[in-house]
């Protein structure tokens, strides 16, 4: 499968990401950084910390990009994406 590049995602207005793993990394981070703001007891930022962490460490962990979409479970990676951008 080296090689093959996603040409489109099947989805109107979804465009193919060239760089998922790096795209979501920049996102996941940014999601940190505005959970701060928000009070450690808060049942949303302890949640969402673990959810994140929990995707965080599968694109660190898993190069494949087949295989990080299976793990993640949202669908297309860009799907997963748009998801984190809007969080």
């Amino acid at each position: 499968m080296v090689g093959l590049l996603k040409k489109t995602t099947g989805l109107v207005g979804l465009a193919v990401c060239e760089s998922p793993h790096e795209r979501l990394r920049i996102l996941y981070t940014k999601i940190f950084d505005v959970l701060e703001q928000i009070p450690k007891n808060a049942a949303y930022r302890k949640y969402t910390e673990q959810i994140t962490n929990k995707k965080l460490s599968m694109v660190k962990v898993e190069p494949d990009v087949k295989k990080l979409k299976d793990q993640l479970q949202g669908g297309q990676l860009e799907e997963v994406i748009l998801q984190a951008e809007n969080e």
